[in-house]
């Protein structure tokens, strides 16, 4: 079976489509390896030429299925491979995953398109025309190092701007290195994002939790997250009760729901206005539409939902497409204090989260992942890969999941709950590095029998003692001041909101109804509730005010 990484959200895609073994067949005889693997990666996949796609397009459309690949063969020659998506998928050359058929417009397109890009890094076997310090752009000319992925394109192809990625960047953040990076001097790092905070050793450290919710709050799953974080369980440490994390996007939103998460002490942060479906969308968007999207949200909680911006210090990016440089830029520019849109492969001894002041301690995974290059002072809540199999120990190695939505093997509690208990032991077991359980704020409400069973797990594991179900603001804090268990009773970080009673600002909210046929073809009238006023206008991208006119 064919084995790549994909990107997070389609990762279920993947585990459906990957259907044929990767071994030559009948349909390869007649396909010449020197004219489809010259030059071609080992990690990409290609059509068949079948022709002139305006004459065969049907021909195009009736292979669209199959895709094939090349890999070494003896003598140091190199053969191609087949192999198939499910019946009900087509093969999207450019995105390198299997497709329902309708999602997928590239059946007669041979190849995946690559942007220009400069000679870098300098192949051992190449002599550059360029002198010392000057790198050789794709169209020829030579340019200084520095003025590569500074913003601006100065190639005749642009291509100086086109390796602005994370290990491609020739300007790029540095490496950790704990010689000069010291903690007692104020600076942290980690060379392969393992290491604890103080250097604590695991026994002294708490097990931090982070249970996150991404996307619309609404009346239905607002009740399931009260189910959730019940008053009555808390943690035997500090006996204060378990908090979460939500990154809220904008449509279908209600905002009184979202105020009294904030009363209850859950952390606030965004996913955007638009929450747009389009990964292509958000790996493009530049620095100013980045800042439309977060900030402009950050706008509306403040005026619909009563929370001040610099109380919302998260930004997570729709289907986890990192924004690149552009996206991180906006989020030092705005004062964003962190970002939870980066994933890390599963790996023996899990990640903590890190600055972005140094190179990323792991690999970017995801098809054409944008992750940031340069020097940035945020922090990144790092999302580690979760185990789905029943069995870690005995079972066969199978791709794992970011969003527990994608661990589509589990059907039964009784599966559920095993799979939470082996991905916290293996946390636990190691560094103890905070682990993370990402939802979308849909998943419960379909899934009642897991719902009562999540439910009980929380109540179980915060009675335990080393547990703790914390926010992704409260984990930073404790990583800039680690404190041990034995003292974490006394961590006034996490004693804000411990247990908080009372009733909520408003029991019957203001239902603002507003007609947005150009935004929402489908609805007559989309409702926002709110304890505040009503704005003029259904407030939106560029107006997150509501007053019917673009004032961001």
């Amino acid at each position: 079976m064919i084995r790549r990484v994909a990107t997070p959200l389609l990762a279920l895609l993947l585990l459906a489509g990957w259907a044929a073994a990767q071994t030559p067949n009948e349909d390869i005889g007649d396909m010449d390896p020197e004219y489809y693997c010259s030059g071609r990666p080992e990690n990409e996949f290609f059509r068949r030429d079948l022709g002139e796609a305006t004459e065969l397009e049907r021909l195009y459309k009736a292979a669209c299925g199959k895709y094939y690949r090349c890999v070494p063969a003896p003598a140091g020659k190199r053969s191609i491979v087949s192999s198939s998506c499910q019946t009900q998928l087509y093969f999207d050359v450019q995105l390198q995953i299997c497709e329902r058929k309708h999602k997928v417009l590239n059946c007669d397109q041979i190849d995946k398109q690559h942007k220009s890009r400069p000679v870098w890094p300098v192949p051992d076997d190449y002599q550059s025309p360029c002198p010392e310090g000057q790198i050789e752009c794709g169209s020829g000319e030579c340019l200084p190092r520095p003025r590569f992925c500074d913003g601006s394109p100065d190639c005749g192809d642009g291509s100086d701007e086109n390796i602005c990625r994370h290990g491609e960047d020739p300007n790029g953040a540095d490496g950790c290195d704990p010689r000069s990076c010291r903690w007692e001097q104020g600076c942290f790092c980690s060379v392969d994002g393992t290491r604890i905070p103080g250097d604590l050793n695991p026994e002294q450290t708490p097990q931090m939790i982070t249970i996150t919710f991404t996307g619309a709050v609404n009346e239905r799953n607002f009740r399931i997250f009260q189910d959730i974080f019940k008053d009555t369980v808390k943690h035997k440490g500090n006996d204060c009760t378990p908090k979460g994390t939500f990154f809220i996007s904008h449509a279908f939103t209600n905002y009184s729901a979202v105020q009294e998460l904030h009363r209850l002490g859950h952390e606030i942060s965004v996913s955007s206005i638009t929450n747009t479906q389009d990964a292509d969308y958000w790996t493009n968007l530049d620095q100013f539409q980045y800042e439309a999207e977060m900030d402009g949200l950050r706008i509306m909680c403040d005026n619909f939902a009563n929370i001040t911006a610099n109380e919302i210090l998260g930004v997570r990016v729709p289907q986890q497409r990192v924004g690149g440089n552009e996206q991180f830029n906006m989020m030092v520019d705005w004062g964003f204090l962190y970002d939870s849109s980066i994933s890390a492969p599963r790996s023996r001894v899990p990640l903590w989260p890190y600055t972005l002041m140094h190179r990323i301690p792991h690999k970017c995974i995801g098809t054409d992942q944008n992750c940031p290059s340069k020097n940035f002072t945020v922090w990144e809540m790092v999302i580690n890969e979760l185990d789905r199999r029943d069995d870690p120990l005995f079972d066969e190695q199978l791709t794992g999941c970011h969003y527990v939505d994608q661990c589509a093997n589990l059907v039964t509690p009784k599966q559920f709950r095993s799979f939470l208990d082996n991905n916290l032991n293996h946390h636990f077991s190691k560094n103890r590095a905070p682990f993370g359980l990402h939802f979308t704020s849909g998943y419960f409400e379909t899934r009642r029998d897991f719902l009562k069973e999540f439910r009980k797990w929380v109540a179980d594991t915060a009675a335990r003692g080393d547990f703790y179900f914390v926010t992704m603001h409260q984990v930073i804090s404790w990583m800039e001041a680690p404190t041990e268990i034995a003292a974490i009773n006394n961590f006034q970080e996490w004693k804000g909101k411990c247990e908080v009673k009372g009733l909520p600002y408003c029991s019957l909210p203001n239902p603002c109804p507003k007609k947005v046929p150009r935004l929402f073809p489908n609805e007559e009238e989309m409702y926002l509730y709110t304890c505040m006023d009503c704005p003029k206008s259904y407030p939106w991208l560029g107006d997150p005010n509501g007053n019917g006119v673009a004032d961001f």
